[in-house]
């Protein structure tokens, strides 16, 4: 290869043109006055331009300052057909040779769109993979929805830097199968392993929760106003997490974070690269709450989809309100249980914090409460600005969420914590997403993965006849299965 070049297609006089000139044809010997021929390979949507003394055509000359550059001006419906349906084109000059390629870009938005489409059109599972795994609550969550909507999917990897996370899925989330891929290495190892990434197969969905405490309120809080991007460990994230989606070519991208990653450097850097990539970008904050979810989480979503694919968070159900409480999901702690406790240090604490001026103080729920704080992944540390639970019996008494009490609280299916530990427990949940706002994401995404096929009646059309968004819903799905609200007698799963 003697040089490389992008350039569009254009139109001239209602034909298709590819103008080429300067040293781009000159290195490949296309001099002003020579002859080339063009020969077109339609399998593999390519021109090949070769110099030929007796060729069709020829290469024109343009006069800049005292010398001349050469022009090759095809403007030849019958020549570019090849390439029709591509805008943008590689130009790559070899010795007496020029071969007009798709941009990969370009190529790759078609081959990953036609892959998923088969799939769909088939009813075979589509491949999912995933990224910083934990212990997949987002990978069922969007599995479960997607299987709502009658879309099967299979998780083909799973990545973790937490081998013991990986065990634990794979032995509990029924999302994982036997075929599944375990790769337990930080993702930055395994973006620029090229002997593994070789091996990882091309996927239509691509999820990750890339990992947030640079941009959390917490992680700034702790390292001071700056850039989220500057976190030793995490911060540099974005640039393997998007090798990853060149190499895995997904047809849909999903990221979950926290909502201020939404203005970070790294989100800016993931929107745009994206876009260049051939993705539709679309974001949203989900509040639990709107899934009558007694954890009060929020966390940004974002869905690229291949150009051609639509997407739309505006059509997102959530189920009619209901009023919840606490009580619903506590499991019986004796009031001699040695768990409740007065927690004196951690009063005494908060009081020191406020006297410093510290807006750190401890939360405290009861049985009564209709929501709950946050908990992060940190709760078996038992640290004062985490969530406690008041007793009924006696005021002055608090204690933890049990680990199934925090499975209950964020929604999460019980099997999916069995056989863990406090700590290891709570840090799987701490770090995941509220399980219901993220299965009608999947459901969203599997209607309009079947509208795409053309199994269920195009979204964009109904909206165009100017259907309600509530119409829509029920026109392209059937009446939405929503998780129940676990009732007293599920508590006993984990026993």
């Amino acid at each position: 290869m003697k040089a490389y070049e992008t350039t569009k297609i254009g139109h001239h006089r209602g034909n298709p043109r590819l103008w080429l000139q300067g040293r781009k044809a000159s290195r490949a010997g296309f001099h002003p006055g020579k002859r080339f021929r063009v020969r077109k390979d339609e399998t593999r949507s390519m021109l090949v331009l070769e110099i030929d003394a007796d060729g069709e055509r020829g290469v024109s000359r343009k006069i800049a300052g005292a010398g001349e550059l050469p022009v090759i001006d095809i403007n030849s419906a019958e020549d570019l057909a090849v390439l029709t349906g591509f805008t943008r084109v590689r130009v790559i000059s070899q010795k007496l040779r020029i071969v007009i390629l798709p941009c990969a870009v370009e190529l790759a938005k078609k081959e990953r769109l036609a892959r998923l489409r088969a799939k769909i059109a088939a009813a075979a599972a589509i491949s999912v993979g995933s990224i910083s795994h934990g212990g997949g609550i987002l990978d069922h969550a969007l599995h479960s929805g997607m299987k709502a909507a009658g879309v099967k999917s299979r998780l083909a990897f799973a990545n973790d830097i937490r081998p013991e996370l990986l065990e634990h899925a794979s032995a509990h989330n029924d999302a994982w199968d036997d075929e599944t891929v375990s790769l337990a290495a930080p993702m930055q190892l395994l973006a620029f392993d090229a002997w593994a990434m070789d091996r990882i197969e091309k996927v239509e969905v691509l999820c990750a929760g890339i990992p947030c405490s640079g941009a959390s309120r917490s992680g700034r809080a702790k390292r001071g106003a700056g850039h989220a991007e500057e976190h030793p460990e995490v911060g540099h994230l974005i640039a393997p997490f998007l090798a990853i989606v060149a190499k895995t070519q997904p047809a849909v991208v999903l990221v979950e974070n926290v909502v201020p990653y939404r203005t970070s450097a790294s989100m800016f850097i993931l929107r745009h690269q994206l876009r260049d990539l051939g993705y539709q970008v679309h974001e949203a904050v989900l509040q639990a709450s709107e899934w009558n979810v007694l954890e009060n989480r929020e966390r940004l979503c974002m869905v690229a989809t291949t150009e051609g694919l639509d997407f739309d968070f505006a059509l997102l159900s959530r189920p009619v309100k209901v009023e919840r409480r606490i009580a619903e999901i506590l499991e019986t702690v004796a009031p001699a249980d040695d768990r409740w406790s007065t927690m004196a240090g951690l009063l005494a604490k908060q009081d020191r914090d406020r006297e410093k001026g510290n807006s750190f103080k401890m939360q405290i729920v009861t049985a009564d409460s209709t929501s709950c704080p946050t908990i992060t992944k940190g709760y078996a540390k038992v640290r004062s600005t985490d969530p406690k639970l008041r007793s009924s019996h006696d005021p002055s008494l608090l204690r933890q969420f049990t680990l199934l009490e925090h499975a209950l609280l964020k929604g999460v299916p019980p099997h999916l914590i069995k056989g863990l530990g406090l700590t290891l427990g709570h840090e799987l949940l701490g770090q995941s997403v509220c399980y219901q706002p993220f299965k009608a994401v999947g459901e969203l995404l599997g209607i309009f993965m079947l509208a795409d096929a053309g199994v269920l009646p195009s979204p964009a059309q109904l909206a165009a006849d100017q259907v309600s968004n509530a119409s829509l819903v029920r026109v392209l799905t059937t009446a939405l299965q929503h998780a129940p609200i676990v009732e007293p007698a599920q508590l006993s799963l984990l026993e």
